[in-house]
């Protein structure tokens, strides 16, 4: 199949769309392409999320089960643990983890994996796209080659691209549909064939000149907010300093209509993006004997947050003339984001490591994470119901992540002291320093 052939087949709808990686971005996307016409086979090693995909479950608050039912009964949606399905596919599009080593260099091995499959089935006329957030020139210096050993020519035989995802998990606004797609290809030809099929299952392409312009774009989107967190996460210990509440001034700046976008602080920063995404770039340039300056200082920042937020838990039981580490304390929230289930780098999980390594007994209640794991902040827990007599046996509550539903004045009532890392007790009824916010 030829490229003109391949044009045809995703205008009519014909063309098979595999997608490696059945998680956060890629479920989405692979119901998005599903509700525009396409076949779509989703491909994971995780058996779990395959079996339940199959059985129409969804894992995922951005994606009913009634839809993926709904794709999967008429034949549009399908999973596999099987790479050989590639081997059928027209269009690959590979959206699998990129995580730090402990070193904070890149973790591209789930890419080099995917590839690797992807390479070993590769035909005339198929199209791969990477939408897996990594360092600009990956596409160009990692995937180019290895695909170009199968004898193919890019551009002519099969079409390679690079385009950022943009998945934002609870936001009701922006959705993959809505959300406009930054793509670019390694020639002109493949920016055009990934800018075509994209175009029939989102709204709006963005062509950029290359892959490397749309690695980068990725990049400058999660710094520009990590830069600007650590910013008034700074401003917040400052005001600190100065006996004055943060929130009060933003919200004065906030009324400025030019020149000023409103950012508030945290407890630190959570999800797979914006902790980790800076580090690629800051890793890249390392490589090129430049040292990001800007943003290892923002890292530097944002990583603090926990141990300060330590810091005012500590506050609160001097008050009660209580010592850390004879204290129980109860964190609200261990998803990294309001209403969402999504733990990833959440920042309550170091607290919480941080209050117990001091020697507190720590729970947590969090209505979308029933059951946490254990790992990093522990052992294996459950989350604990926020009734007034649970609320009375902790000697400090510490609000992480602001999920909506909470009864937060309940919580100021029935509590001994509340630290407030999210201002979500804003214009609760609340006792003379019963209440510590950043």
């Amino acid at each position: 199949m030829d490229g003109r052939e391949l044009k045809t087949r995703i205008r009519d709808r014909k063309a098979r769309v595999g997608i490696i990686g059945m998680g956060y971005v890629g479920l989405p996307l692979a119901v998005e392409f599903a509700k525009a016409g396409f076949r779509v086979d989703g491909i994971d090693l995780d058996a779990g999320k395959v079996q339940g995909i199959n059985a129409g479950r969804s894992y995922i608050g951005d994606v009913t089960g009634a839809e993926i039912k709904g794709y999967v009964d008429s034949e549009r949606l399908s999973a596999t643990t099987d790479f050989e399905i590639l081997k059928k596919m027209d269009c690959v599009i590979i959206c699998v983890p990129t995580p730090l080593r402990k070193t904070r260099d890149p973790d591209i091995s789930y890419i080099v994996s995917a590839l690797e499959e992807v390479a070993q089935r590769a035909h005339r006329g198929m199209l791969v796209i990477l939408e897996s957030t990594t360092y600009p020139g990956t596409t160009e210096e990692v995937m180019l080659p290895r695909l170009v050993e199968t004898g193919m020519k890019v551009g002519k035989d099969f079409f390679l691209a690079f385009s950022p995802e943009r998945v934002d998990p609870g936001n009701s606004v922006w959705r993959t549909r809505n959300t406009p797609k930054v793509v670019g290809g390694i020639t002109r030809a493949c920016g055009e064939m990934a800018s075509l099929l994209y175009s029939q299952a989102v709204d709006r392409v963005v062509p950029v000149s290359s892959s490397r312009a749309a690695e980068m774009i990725k990049l400058l989107e999660n710094t520009f907010r990590s830069v600007n967190i650590a910013l008034v996460n700074e401003i917040a210990l400052i005001c600190d300093r100065l006996g004055l509440e943060v929130w009060e001034v933003i919200d004065g700046a906030a009324t400025k209509p030019f020149g000023f976008m409103p950012f508030y602080p945290g407890p630190g920063l959570g999800g797979h993006c914006i902790p980790i995404d800076p580090h690629y770039l800051s890793w890249k340039l390392r490589t090129l004997d430049y040292q990001a300056r800007f943003i290892e200082l923002a890292a530097e920042i944002n990583g603090s947050m926990p141990h300060y937020v330590m810091s005012k838990v500590v506050d609160a039981l001097n008050h009660q003339k209580k010592a850390l580490s004879a204290s129980r304390v109860l964190v609200l929230g261990v998803a990294y984001k309001r209403d969402t289930s999504d733990t990833r780098e959440s920042p309550s999980l170091d607290i919480m490591k941080l209050l117990r390594e001091r020697g507190a007994r720590v729970d947590y209640h969090d209505p979308f994470v029933p059951v946490l794991p254990s790992g990093h902040a522990g052992p294996a827990s459950r989350s604990v119901a926020l009734t007034p007599a649970h609320l009375r046996r902790y000697d400090c509550a510490v609000v992480v992540t602001d999920h909506g539903g909470v009864d937060y004045q309940r919580l100021v009532d029935h509590s001994r002291a509340v630290v407030d890392t999210r201002n979500a007790t804003r214009g609760i009824r609340r006792g003379r320093n019963k209440v510590i916010k950043l």
